[in-house]
């Protein structure tokens, strides 16, 4: 059976188990979210042993080659030697310089760094607060237009950062960010190829930079982006997306809405978002898609963009599940 050794202890792993259950269980406080190696979180570095080679999917090259690794989906089968890296390792300073509310439930943060990240619009960054709370949110901002870093909170019952966020963050408070991460962003060189945007929620953060990224390289293949929510109130940037099409010919933007408001919304059409945007795209072969928001609305999307024509490596999502909202229902 193998073992870890971390911070001068040495533990068994049960049948099974990652690193991260392996150090929850013998009382590590090890910072995480996703449990599924999405988020990167929980990032820690091997310092001696072999990894598996799932531990590190979805890390960078560099990442990799320093020893990252992602505990939440860990199963080694040889002992190792690991450690926590160092904050200067993982993490930068931003200040924030926008807290708006766009909605009752969904606000915009924006951040400047202490210096320059590069990154792709629609990646997602982790915050984190002076207590050690994370959290990953994308990116809304495009690095060709907007200095500040743009991202779209939406507040939840017991949401202990969106809650934080959205009523006490002030301008000109630290925090700190990690990142940029995710393969969810547009990808240039097939200028001609039809883009499917669908999210629902704050979902909408990622496909709005993604949009504006394509439009602003030139993309001449038609984007239909859907957003979607049960309530009218869940919906905003209306009006720069409508905006958007009546100054791009080959966008078209559809609000739908999944509650009993389908008449709230001039032209918003009724129903859930990957519902109507895959009835009125039964064909999707050579598309690329983008999905964005609830986990369960990405995993249905996903399967019937499949089954509609799409191959899985054009299907870029983003979806996140924080552990303390799990069950709450979602606009």
């Amino acid at each position: 059976m193998a073992a870890i050794s971390f911070a001068g202890e040495r533990h068994a792993l049960a049948a099974g188990e990652t690193v991260l259950e392996c150090l929850e269980r013998t009382d590590h406080e090890i910072p995480f979210s996703c449990r599924n190696g999405t988020c990167l979180t929980c990032m820690m570095r091997l310092r001696t042993g072999t990894l598996p080679e799932a531990s590190q999917a979805g890390l960078r090259e560099g990442q990799k080659q320093q020893g990252y690794f992602l505990p939440c989906v860990c199963r080694p089968n040889v002992d190792l030697e690991i450690e926590a890296p160092a904050d200067a390792e993982l993490f930068g300073r931003a200040m924030v310089s926008e807290v708006t509310q766009l909605t009752l439930s969904v606000c915009r943060l924006r951040l400047r760094t202490a210096t320059p990240l590069f990154y792709h619009a629609g990646q997602f960054i982790n915050l984190r607060r002076g207590d050690g709370l994370v959290r990953s949110y994308s990116l809304a901002s495009v690095p060709r237009f907007d200095d500040a870093l743009e991202l779209h909170v939406k507040r939840l019952a017991g949401g202990r950062m969106s809650n934080w966020i959205c009523h006490e963050l002030a301008v000109g408070e630290p925090l700190d960010i990690q990142g940029p991460n995710g393969d969810c962003y547009y990808i240039g060189g097939e200028p001609d190829r039809p883009l499917l945007l669908i999210g629902n929620g704050s979902g909408l953060a990622p496909l709005y930079g993604i949009l504006r990224d394509a439009l602003a390289d030139g993309h001449k293949g038609p984007i239909h982006l859907y957003h979607g929510s049960r309530t009218a109130m869940g919906l905003y940037y209306g009006d720069e997306l409508q905006a958007l099409a009546k100054a791009n010919k080959n966008f078209q933007y559809v609000a739908c809405l999944s509650g009993d408001e389908g008449g709230a919304v001039p032209g918003a059409r009724a129903g859930r978002a990957e519902t109507v945007a895959l009835a009125e795209h039964r064909d999707l072969s050579g598309w690329r898609v983008y999905l964005c928001g609830y986990p369960p609305m990405v995993q249905t999307a996903k399967k019937l963009a499949f089954l509609a024509g799409a191959a899985l490596q054009d299907i870029l999502t983003d979806a996140f599940e924080l552990r303390d909202l799990r069950r709450l229902r979602r606009d």
